[in-house]
């Protein structure tokens, strides 16, 4: 069964709640039921062994817990004698028995129903007599993974908390990661990495999301190095500040068998909760357009009191928009270069390349990321990828252990027309990444190449793609067809983003038109500026700027000059002007004989009418 079906199946249950729930309230049942049956099946099997060790080891006055855990080979049990068919025995105590049962679990698994306010859940239920319905239904749901694999459970999960955020109304800052894009970010990341995609090679690897949600990134990032390597191992530490969503991520991990102590609640900018720790690996996805105003207070004094020895040194950006936290964050947790380094893979709308001028908080935190040689990479994805917003986003890749051809190069991938229309609307995804566009783009950051995509459509309309790198012939156009090629891959310098903001001056003039010259200090004998007369220039670092004035200013305003205190350096990444690519309008004719065909085919459709 897919993990689409399996949400549908669960999501089901929702009809129980029509009525009593708002809608937009359904995911508050559902997912803490979904969880609770997953670990009931998970359990299922060595129930009696885990009871009996309890029996045993308490009549020795023995601690029964390690005894437990080893006859469960999990790292939770339940010590009740209930599970969820065996509460339907007893439909008259149905409250105080199930929550009996979930207080018998393990800790680590009662903090997740305390996140998920499952006792506040239950209550309601049973207020709308419905506690009994709901946990008939579940208890008849076979979770067990002999039947959903882990992998379907967390597709499951993933469209369950989909459905939940569409209900609830949630806007694009409350997005959620679709399997496609991290996907592509895993490929991006790993692809370096001999050592943890060698066959046989026990490589142990700590990776790291400070956004981590429902835990999606850290589980696919998994699946795929084991899909290569079963030998490696990962150390999954993340932060979430979500109840629900941290509930899901331990719930899920807990299941697979993962540790989840570093799995840690709360906001991430406020109160670190892995402070001090490194990482090999490192993924987010931020929420766009974060309003970090709740955390200013904190924030701020670190930026003021640490500096550099802090996450947040090289700058803030504005309040409106915190994803730059994030960024910086997770470079301060990097690896030292000397000790191996780490790479980091990071999710971002387009704010980030460009916004602020020179001298911002936003333009020094790239100014700090560039001149430090960090920035590896950064694709652009489709709009329409993820389930809450079509904004434009972009994979940015980074890290302080870059291959020797790759220093001092920042390579941009415009895969934003790298994508498939999905047959089924998901919320605002309406396009994903198949197989072969993963591939594509995996293959051009991995061979460091500048390409071209040459789009060929024949006569009967029918697409074929080529991607052309290095000095490769472009194909030639289709007999009655068409060729378009543009840019895909792109290779810059550092300094390419960097610029210099100069203060252009003009001389104030007297009523006869001459200069005014100042009277005293260090001005004295020079031209007094006129305000109302200055400007502003960007001057790219690769021209100095006495040639820039020469071509630019000085033919239109000879006497101009530069006042030098004022310079400032910024950074930028003008993803779009990189890609941009003129297409003339077509011909006048062409364009007539459109018009003509549309207006004769709305008259004949008129005459019809008339007739």
């Amino acid at each position: 069964m897919s993990g689409t079906a399996l949400s549908s199946l669960i999501w089901s249950a929702a009809e129980l709640l029509r009525g009593a729930y708002q809608p937009h309230e359904y995911g508050q049942a559902i997912l803490p039921f979904t969880v609770l049956r997953r670990l009931d099946c998970v359990l299922a099997p060595t129930k009696q062994a885990v009871l009996d060790e309890k029996t045993a080891r308490e009549a020795a006055g023995v601690n029964p817990e390690p005894f437990m855990l080893r006859a469960a080979r999990l790292s939770f049990v339940n010590t009740s004698t209930y599970d969820l068919p065996k509460l339907m025995g007893d439909q008259d105590n149905i409250q105080a028995n199930l929550m009996a049962y979930v207080r018998a679990f393990s800790p680590v698994v009662r903090d997740i129903f305390d996140r998920f306010r499952f006792a506040e859940e239950v209550e309601r239920l049973a207020a709308k007599d419905l506690l009994y319905k709901l946990t008939e239904k579940f208890a008849h749901l076979d979770l067990h993974p002999r039947t959903v694999s882990n992998e379907q459970m967390g597709h499951a999960f993933e469209e369950l908390i989909r459905r939940f955020a569409e209900t609830s109304n949630q806007t694009a800052a409350q997005q959620y990661t679709p399997r496609d894009a991290i996907e592509l970010m895993v490929n991006l990341l790993f692809i370096e990495d001999d050592d943890v995609l060698t066959p046989g090679n026990p490589v142990v690897r700590r990776l790291y999301d400070p956004t981590a949600g429902t835990g999606g990134m850290l589980s696919l990032a998994e699946e795929f190095v084991h899909r290569t390597n079963p030998a490696a191992r990962f150390t999954m530490a993340g932060q979430e500040l979500n109840d629900r969503a941290y509930a899901i991520c331990k719930a899920d991990m807990l299941i697979k068998g993962q540790d989840i102590s570093a799995i840690l609640p709360g906001d991430t900018l406020k109160a670190d909760g892995h402070a001090g720790s490194r990482f090999d690996y490192m993924m987010s996805n931020p929420p766009y357009g974060y309003d970090w105003d709740d955390a200013k207070a904190v924030v701020t004094r670190e930026h003021r009191e640490q500096g550099h020895a802090g996450r947040f040194g090289p700058g803030l950006p504005p309040t409106s928009d915190g994803q730059m936290l994030f960024l910086l964050h997770l470079v301060s947790k990097m690896v030292p270069a000397q000790e191996g380094g780490s790479r980091i893979g990071i999710v971002l709308s387009g704010s980030p390349l460009f916004t602020g001028g020179a001298g911002s908080g936003s333009s020094e935190i790239r100014r700090h990321l560039i001149e430090n040689d960090l920035v590896e990479a950064i694709v652009a994805l489709p709009t329409d990828m993820f389930f809450n917003t079509g904004i434009a986003t972009y994979i940015w890749l980074l890290t302080n252990r870059k291959p020797g051809h790759r220093k001092g190069f920042i390579q941009l991938i415009d895969a934003s027309a790298q994508s498939e229309k999905m047959r089924r609307s998901l919320g605002f995804k309406r396009k994903r990444l198949g197989e072969v566009h993963i591939r594509r783009v995996t293959e051009l950051f991995g061979g460091f190449v500048e390409a071209r995509l040459a789009t060929l459509t024949d006569a009967q309309g029918k697409v074929t793609e080529q991607v052309l790198t290095g000095d490769a012939p472009e194909p030639a156009a289709p007999p009655g067809g068409k060729l378009r090629v543009v840019p895909i891959s792109r290779i810059f310098r550092n300094e390419a983003f960097g610029y210099r903001t100069i203060t252009v001056e003009r001389p104030q003039r007297d009523g006869q038109g001459n200069p005014v010259l100042g009277q005293r200090g260090k001005a004295k004998g020079q031209p007094v500026p006129d305000s109302a007369l200055r400007d502003t220039e960007n001057v790219p670092l690769s021209e100095e700027i006495g040639d820039y004035m020469a071509r630019e200013v000085l033919p239109h305003a000879p006497d101009a000059w530069v006042d030098e205190a004022k310079t400032k350096l910024g950074y930028e990444i003008p993803f779009n002007r990189f890609f941009y690519t003129f297409e003339p309008p077509r011909p006048l004719a062409e364009i007539d004989a459109d018009l003509k065909r549309t207006t004769d085919r709305i008259r004949a459709m008129l005459d019809g009418l008339a007739a």
